[in-house]
């Protein structure tokens, strides 16, 4: 008669065994940079991640997981990217055909006449926010509007890092601050919350964090040399209008994505779509540079234009202006270009899954609260946690997930209103997920605007001023609520359960 073995202990890690996978990838990492520089995103950073990954899988053996478990959780953590890496596929094919037909040339062009440099910083952060706020998006801003203001700087003789920071500080908050947005409804559903009066909460740190951030952009902006710039935006508008047929008819499929993200389609098919128009539009208005991408030998006119869209759609375009510096920056985009920037999603979610099902992550977590003594500490604590997920479990929902879920019962056990921790969480999970290389949003940013994240990571002003002052509202409890006593009973039992289901069904 045969029987089941019976299932493993699983015992609790300590705390040293919690931190070793962290510790071995911050060397790994170190070394990374170290030994390949600036390179070190394309393979070595991965091979960091796996390394220290099967590190945190080695200690979750020991502790009684099995390898079938661990592997189920890494497919599971993987699982929950594919979203995200159909939407990098779509806007590598996006760039690709918005170059060839014109779209983001257009906007550089458009953008160079009507952007003063002195100002050019703190107006894309403004055109940012206000596009985010409208849609709800900031990836679907980045890989739009974010993407021609990247050109337009380049033109203007100005840093793309700082204009990435410029672009990722006014999409995040608008994507922050919409109603729209899935983050902006996940938090507050996982704090046991309401959005509106979750986002009139987040109102006192997000609104101030944005006017630092504009005054800091706007002081950057005075520095900018002009005089340097107009012969360089001249020669750039000259190749632009020699090599593309410029007019207000290249922009409509920039049109088209922002009205479906308006009404709220889903961000995929919204890119995806705004991707063949723009190949349909390289057709009508861009003929021989369609042709130009394709090798026409032995095919017909209709199918030698096939294959140069074809073409954009998978390798992106490539620009033959004869000025190098639009050719550099117009010869971009296609599928392919997105799949490093995919390898490095998956390797990261595989460590944090690890340490995830190896109670890793959790164990580090409870220490954090631990410490956590007074109000400030506590909003503080969950402030870290919420990077600290954005580092090593490379993604945003998770960042903002757990923490909400973890701290919920000691705040109500504190009798601060729920509102408090769904603001830190947005404050901290959403802003920072941005500034980690690997993490999903940074790794999709620096992807979609071609600027590293560390070298963008500097000029992000309102995502890193938010979390602190968040932290400084903590100690001095300036806008913290607390829940009145008679009302914690009631609300206890009911948002427990409500909430709980919110935030599984947002997942």
């Amino acid at each position: 008669m045969n029987s089941k073995a019976p299932a493993p202990t699983i015992t609790p890690v300590s705390l040293l065994e919690a931190a070793t996978p962290v510790l071995v990838l911050i060397v790994l990492l170190s070394a990374s940079v170290y030994l390949f520089g600036s390179d070190s995103s394309y393979g070595a950073n991965q091979i960091a991640l796996l390394l220290a990954g099967g590190i945190g899988v080695i200690i979750a053996v020991r502790h009684g997981h099995t390898w079938k478990d661990i592997e189920a959780a890494v497919i599971k953590g993987i699982s929950t990217a594919m979203g995200a890496i159909l939407i990098l596929l779509a806007v590598g094919a996006l760039i690709g055909t918005w170059m060839l037909s014109g779209t983001v040339p257009s906007m550089i062009f458009y953008g160079l006449k009507l952007l003063n440099p002195s100002v050019f910083f703190a107006a894309s952060c403004l055109i940012c926010a206000v596009t985010a706020l409208a849609i709800g998006s900031s990836w679907t801003t980045a890989g739009t509007v974010g993407v021609g203001l990247i050109g337009v700087a380049a033109g203007l003789g100005l840093s793309p890092a700082m204009t990435a920071g410029a672009v990722i500080s006014g999409a995040y908050f608008g994507d922050k601050m919409s109603p729209l947005s899935d983050t902006t409804n996940l938090a507050p559903a996982v704090a046991g919350t309401d959005i509106f009066t979750h986002i009139r909460h987040m109102t006192a740190t997000t609104v101030p964090s944005l006017m630092i951030a504009l005054v800091l952009f706007t002081l950057i902006g005075l520095g900018q040399s002009s005089d340097l710039s107009d012969s360089q935006a001249q020669a750039t508008t000259e190749a632009l209008a020699n090599t593309f047929d410029l007019s207000i008819l290249t922009l409509i499929p920039l049109l088209v994505v922002l009205t479906l993200a308006l009404r709220k389609f889903p961000a995929f098919p919204t890119i995806m779509i705004g991707a063949l128009l723009g190949g349909v539009m390289a057709v009508i208005l861009q003929p021989q540079l369609v042709l130009a991408r394709a090798d026409t030998e032995g095919l017909s006119t209709g199918m030698a234009h096939l294959k140069g869209v074809w073409v954009s759609l998978s390798s992106g375009y490539v620009a033959n202006t004869g000025n190098e510096t639009v050719d550099s920056l117009l010869s971009r985009g296609g599928m392919g270009s997105m799949l490093n920037t995919i390898w490095l999603i998956i390797t990261a979610l595989t460590f944090g899954s690890v340490l995830e099902r190896g109670g890793m992550l959790e164990r580090l977590v409870r220490s954090a609260l631990a410490a956590a003594k007074s109000t400030g500490a506590l909003i503080t604590a969950v402030l870290g946690t919420c990077i600290g997920i954005n580092i090593l479990a490379a993604d945003q929902y998770m960042a903002i997930v757990l923490p909400g879920k973890m701290y919920r019962a000691e705040f109500e056990r504190r009798g601060l209103d729920p509102k408090n921790l769904s603001r830190a969480v947005e404050d901290s999970g959403t802003l920072t997920s941005a500034l980690v290389p690997w993490n999903t949003c940074g790794a999709y940013m620096a992807g979609t605007l071609g600027v590293a994240t560390l070298a963008y990571l500097p000029f992000t002003f309102f995502n890193l001023i938010c979390p602190f002052v968040s932290a400084v509202y903590g100690y001095t409890g300036f806008t913290i609520t607390k829940i009145d006593p008679a009302e914690r009973e009631g609300a206890t039992a009911d948002t427990e359960a409500d909430a709980g289901t919110q935030a599984v069904g947002t997942a």
